[in-house]
Order: structure tokens, then C-alpha cells, then sequence
């Protein structure tokens, strides 16, 4: 198992963050003999460290910039990739944002757009790019991160909701239409994760609140049944077995990772 996927070749977005899941992800593909590129909106210190660790364990590996509302860098990454790594297998759509926690009457046009372009245009046109690499490779694998926003709505969320329910319309769209060609595309969607940006949305609504910090973590924890967030490693996990052989005949599912948590993010 550990060499599942030896001889793939994997782009993963958004792996900048030390604590992120695309990190981690990236890091679990490693482990499964994938060689792995891994984009951030910048190449950073953090970016080139991890693809140094990539080639450490004996994989390829290129870090590349990438800012995912733009349709040029987009294009420019694919290529780059490609040539440089031999094609590309697996692409994970990773990279996103929020625009916090707001009611839906003040979120703003430009907070619509961002969540537009980094939440949905960008994976599509990933998609778009990666799909012919992927058909003259004999097929692959894209996974969506989604996460639980993508199934149920919580209040304060209006645009990245949206988008998140839009992305998972995505993935079953391109399941549907490139199954024949031995692609398959799959979403997780993992509620409550302990990364970064899951910090920075509870320090928002425990200042919005007048609370600390870790009554809002408490208050948020409660709606779980596992009572915690979850760990990267164990959403990286559930990416790499949809990337893998072992979920060969499975696509365009969106997979809870919540916990037993409601539907909501």
C-alpha cells in the first residue's frame, strides 16, 4: 500500500500552510510513491521547504506560484508541471478561501467574487487544463476539497456556502462526463479541521462574540459527536485513498468528514 501510487504524478494547490490539509496531503502522497507539485499563491520559504521534504523521501517534486484567480498562472502552472514532472495523474484542488464570518446582507460583491474565482472558477479551469493530461496518460483522479459548507449551510457563510455547493455541482459534472475515459472525481468535505484558516474563523467569532477563544472552540466542538476537530493527516487520508486504486469504481461522491457533525462548516 505504502507504494500505491508509484509512477503518478500529482499537483495539489494551496499546500503553503504548515498546519494546512494541502500540506499534509501532499506530504501522504509522498508516502505513497507519488511525485507530488505543490503551489501557493507565493513561492515561499514554507513551499520550496516542503517540496524539498517531497524529494527527500525519494520523489520528484516542484514547488510553483500559483494564484489560482488567474486564468494565465493557472495555464503557466499546468505547463510548468507537465513538462516538468512528465504529466500529471492526479490533480487536487485544494486551494481556498473564506471571507469570514458575515451576514449574508453585508457580504459584498468583491467578497462574492473572491469566493467565485478561488472556490470554484479555479478548480474548473485546473480541471479544464489537467483532464487532456490526464486522458493521454490513460486517466486520473481529481479531488475537490470542498468541505461540509458544500452540503448544509451554517449563518454568517453566505459565500463560501455558495461556492462550495457549486464546487461539489462541478465535481459531479466532470464524473459524469469523463468516467468513460477512466478520470474520476471525487470531493471531501471536512467539517471542523484544526488548521490555520479554521483558527483565524474561530478568532473572528469569538472577538465578534466578546468570548475567548476557546469557548467558542468549545461551543463549536459541541455540535460534534467525535467532540474535536479533525487533524490534516485525516483529511490528507481520505484524498490520497480517492486519488488511489483502492477507490477505483468510486466517483462523483462528496465525502462527509465531519465527525458526526451536522451538516454546516
Amino acid at each position: 500500500m505504502k507504494a500505491e501510487l508509484a509512477g503518478r504524478v500529482a499537483l495539489v494547490t494551496g499546500a503553503g500552510s504548515k498546519n494546512g490539509i494541502g500540506r499534509t496531503t501532499a506530504l501522504c502522497l509522498a508516502d505513497a510513491g507519488a511525485d507530488v507539485a505543490v503551489t501557493d499563491i507565493t513561492l515561499s520559504p514554507e513551499l520550496e521547504e516542503l517540496a524539498s521534504e517531497i524529494r527527500s523521501k525519494g520523489r520528484r517534486s516542484t514547488g510553483v506560484a500559483l494564484n489560482v484567480m488567474s486564468s494565465v498562472e493557472i495555464r503557466a502552472c499546468v505547463d510548468a508541471v507537465a513538462r516538468a514532472l512528465g504529466g500529471i495523474n492526479i490533480l487536487v484542488n485544494n486551494a481556498g478561501t473564506t471571507v469570514g464570518a458575515l451576514p449574508f446582507l453585508d457580504i459584498s460583491e468583491a467578497d462574492f467574487d473572491l469566493s467565485y474565482f478561488v472556490n470554484l472558477r479555479g478548480p474548473a479551469l485546473l480541471s479544464q487544463l489537467c483532464i487532456p493530461i490526464m486522458r493521454a496518460c490513460g486517466g486520473g483522479a481529481i479531488v475537490n476539497n470542498v468541505s461540509t459548507a458544500g452540503l448544509g449551510a451554517e449563518q454568517g457563510f453566505g459565500a463560501y456556502t455558495a461556492s462550495k455547493h457549486a464546487l461539489i455541482g462541478l465535481t459531479k459534472t466532470i464524473a459524469a462526463e469523463f468516467g468513460a475515459f477512466n478520470i474520476r472525481c471525487n470531493a471531501v468535505c471536512p467539517g471542523y479541521t484544526a488548521t490555520d484558516m479554521h483558527l483565524e474563523v474561530n478568532e473572528r467569532l469569538a472577538s465578534q462574540a466578546g468570548v475567548s477563544l476557546a469557548e467558542i472552540a468549545r461551543q463549536r466542538y459541541a455540535k460534534i459527536a467525535l467532540l474535536r476537530a479533525a487533524e490534516p493527516s485525516e483529511v490528507a487520508d481520505a484524498i490520497v485513498f480517492l486519488a488511489g486504486p483502492r477507490s477505483a469504481y468510486i466517483t462523483g461522491v462528496a465525502l462527509p468528514l465531519a465527525g458526526g457533525s451536522p451538516y454546516g462548516i
